[in-house]
């Protein structure tokens, strides 16, 4: 008898398509993979091995690669446990709580949020975002850039988040899927000033597909810097993300990488709706949130005591630098948070 034991549905396309692991006496570690009902497809097996084999590096392969990455973990085992759903992708019609519990973990790292982008389903790049909430609506924030660049021709169709899933246990997550358009139109929205496109998009988040158990933290309009609050030049910042990819593995939170605002704050540096940083960063950064501590400010949010400045956009060169002779500016751009204002009014 082939008894088949320990099924974890470890990714859910937006589609409806799912793929499950599983396990068998004599066969040990299959996948099958579960059309949507309406494609009328028939459901396939496979061995593990086929499944990962080299040219297969569609979000849900790569789901599965990060699952099996934290399993080999010492002291972690594949087993039948339901509570072994690292990389596990879900959606369902019940909609998510607000649900910061016991978070032992810093808010802001819970806010801010590890973005891939696929095109295809093919693995493009990694980048940063965060949750900013406005008027019971949800949204992810990044830069613009990491959802559309038409220069280097990075064009994705869809985006995943990871999402913690058990807040005793920051070690558990989920990828959830967004797509980036519907019938070749956009979903997610820019904006534009004088000087040309603002390199900030969001895009909202249906809430009531999040997996059940979700729990995030997200900014909200009343932490956004207002002018009467003095941010004097100098003063310290964090700017939270992922460089290069680079976190926290076992509990999947973000970095915060320390620097100084540069540039005279609530001023359009060089005419843009820009503020210069000066903080050691890298790719991967983009879309992370520039942030503050809130002492001396007038936002006031306990469960996330921080401001919102800005959103990280890219590092700054000067096109004539001798690149033997001269060092990198080491200076970074971030655009003014309060643009978010505008892309999130309905």
């Amino acid at each position: 008898m082939n008894e088949e034991r320990g099924i974890v549905k470890f990714y859910s396309s937006s589609n409806g398509d799912e793929w499950l692991l599983s396990r068998t006496q004599s066969e040990g570690l299959r996948i099958k993979h579960v059309p949507n009902q309406a494609s009328g497809g028939v459901v396939s097996e496979m061995s593990l091995e086929t499944f990962l084999s080299g040219q297969n590096s569609g979000p849900e392969h790569e789901t599965l690669r990060d699952l099996i990455s934290m399993l080999n973990r010492p002291g972690v085992m594949l087993n039948d446990s339901p509570h072994a759903t690292h990389g596990i992708a879900a959606s369902n019609s019940e909609p998510f709580e607000e649900n910061r519990g016991d978070l032992r973990a810093d808010s802001l790292l819970l806010a801010v949020v590890r973005i891939k982008t696929f095109r295809n389903q093919q693995v493009l790049t990694n980048a940063s975002g965060f949750f900013f909430k406005r008027s019971g609506r949800l949204f992810l924030a990044t830069s613009r850039h990491v959802l559309c660049d038409e220069a280097s021709r990075h064009l994705p169709d869809s985006l995943q988040i990871e999402l913690h899933i058990d807040n005793c246990n920051l070690g558990q997550s989920v990828w959830f899927s967004i797509p980036l358009y519907s019938n070749e139109q956009a979903l997610w929205r820019q904006a534009e000033d004088d000087e040309g496109t603002i390199d900030v998009a969001v895009v909202e988040i249906n809430r009531n597909a999040l997996p059940e158990s979700a729990f995030i933290c997200f900014f909200e309009p009343e932490h956004l810097v207002v002018p009467r609050d003095a941010v004097e030049i100098g003063s310290s910042i964090l700017i939270v993300g992922f460089p290069l990819g680079f976190h926290d593995t076992l509990h999947h939170l973000a970095v915060a990488r320390q620097g100084v605002l540069a540039s005279a704050f609530g001023f359009r540096f060089q005419g843009k709706g820009v503020f210069v940083t000066d903080a050691r960063m890298h790719r991967g950064t983009s879309g992370a949130p520039v942030v503050v501590r809130v002492e001396t400010l007038s936002v006031a949010n306990r469960e996330l005591p921080w401001a919102l400045l800005g959103v990280h956009s890219s590092s700054i060169d000067m096109s004539g630098r001798d690149l033997n002779a001269d060092d990198s500016l080491g200076l970074n751009s971030a655009w003014y948070a309060e643009v978010l204002m505008t892309l999130t009014r309905s």
